[in-house]
């Protein structure tokens, strides 16, 4: 494609309604899926070691036989410092998965996605949004325990 076509405003690309076409998209949107439950995994991860992190500190100082820790709120700072990273990959990731599936979804993708007038939803949407919950309910416990 010349400069003079894509300056006239002509599609970048050209979009042919095959069954290969079809399959790519369709492998594109699995791939897509996979990416954002990576994120969801890798956010759960960081959320329950923050969580464990608090807790078993918090447990560590209340046994006999240990010494007070030097800084008896750093193991607290941590933990809520990797929930709020994992709410963030969280909220983050779900962004960055509804606009490239807003996308796919475009008007020049539409003939090839074979979806018609009805959206494909996924359920790791009702999954991320209620783990971002989970998370903030974690976040904000951690943070008024201690207060």
């Amino acid at each position: 494609m010349s400069q003079q076509q894509i300056a006239e405003g002509e599609d970048r690309f050209t979009v042919k309604t095959t069954s290969d076409s079809h399959f790519s998209w369709l492998r594109t949107r699995l791939s897509l899926e996979r990416t954002l439950m990576a994120w969801v995994r890798t956010a759960v991860s960081l959320i329950g070691f923050g969580f464990t992190i608090v807790q078993f500190f918090e447990r560590l100082g209340n046994m006999q036989g240990f010494e007070p820790a030097t800084r008896p709120q750093a193991p607290r700072y941590l933990g809520l410092a990797l929930i709020a990273v994992g709410i963030a990959a969280l909220v983050i990731s779900v962004w960055q998965y509804r606009s490239v599936i807003g996308y796919l979804r475009s008007g020049e993708f539409k003939p090839i996605a074979g979806l018609g007038d009805h959206a494909m939803h996924t359920p790791l949407y009702a999954v991320s949004i209620a783990l971002i919950f989970i998370g903030l309910f974690a976040f904000f416990a951690v943070l008024t325990r201690a207060l």
